[in-house]
């Protein structure tokens, strides 16, 4: 499995606080391992096809789409990010 990321998802981490980025590479290893992970809430986003949210802390979320080999991460942030996933 691997991890691909979409060029909006390079912008939101650029604005991200430390805290949350390091959060954000143990969430990673447990997507890798269990997308369905308890810790990561996973769930299909209403609306848009084809595109998960996952939870990194009660207020930050990040979103992917399933691919063949592993994951392509679209967005990270503030909760509101799911207003354009």
């Amino acid at each position: 499995m691997e991890i691909r990321y979409a060029v909006s998802f390079g912008r939101d981490y650029k604005d991200l606080p430390q805290e949350m980025r390091m959060l954000l590479v143990k969430k990673f290893a447990l997507l890798l391992n269990n997308m369905r992970h308890p810790s990561l809430r996973t769930k299909k986003m209403e609306g848009h096809e084809g595109i998960w949210e996952a939870r990194i802390t009660k207020g930050y979320r990040f979103t992917f789409q399933k691919e063949i080999y592993g994951y392509l991460l679209r967005r990270v942030g503030p909760h509101d990010i799911l207003r354009n996933p």
